[in-house]
């Protein structure tokens, strides 16, 4: 890996979609869409709920900031509708990468998910010197599972009581894609 990582701008086999950096203009339609209940459910604490005006400019200007990490819009007709990124690891580590999504409901359903975590998948793997990706997910949320299965991860393992989230105990589930 290098020590900058440029955002690329990927197609995904669905008609109008594409995967490309984050820009300023965004955070109307990410302040929007990022503000529902059933999204964050599923996500780590650091995604806020409410997602404010002020969350989205918060996260935009952490993304153009950060040039270790890969960060991109799912974009359908040119509006962002969720959010991808890579995690690169360091040290012992290094040859994996943490791979995490998120997509706004009205596009749940449609092979988008699936379409956007295979082609970035894929060009990290072609791209970088990563043997491993990886992503936990929570036992709650199968249909995150299945997105990534149809994508060619393994689900590896059950970590038994492994997330606190809104005041429960959670299993999770870690899912790889080795290479």
């Amino acid at each position: 890996m290098s020590a900058s990582v440029l955002a690329p701008v990927l197609p995904l086999p669905l008609s109008s979609a594409r995967l490309r950096p984050w820009r300023p203009s965004d955070a109307a339609a990410l302040a929007r869409y990022a503000n529902d209940r059933k999204i964050w459910q599923n996500l780590r604490d650091t995604f806020p709920h409410p997602y404010t005006a002020e969350d989205a400019a918060y996260f935009l200007a952490l993304v153009a900031d950060n040039h270790q990490d890969l960060h991109l819009a799912i974009d359908v007709a040119g509006e962002a509708v969720g959010s991808i990124g890579i995690h690169f690891k360091t040290d012992v580590r290094r040859r994996s990468a943490e791979i995490g999504y998120w997509l706004a409901r009205e596009q749940w359903g449609q092979g988008l998910a699936t379409a956007a975590v295979r082609v970035l998948s894929d060009y990290v793997l072609a791209h970088f010197d990563i043997c491993r990706l990886y992503a936990v997910v929570f036992a709650s949320n199968p249909a995150s599972g299945r997105v990534l299965e149809k994508a060619g991860y393994e689900r590896e393992a059950c970590m038994k009581r492994s997330i606190v989230k809104n005041g429960q105990m959670l299993d999770s589930f870690l899912y790889a894609l080795v290479v």
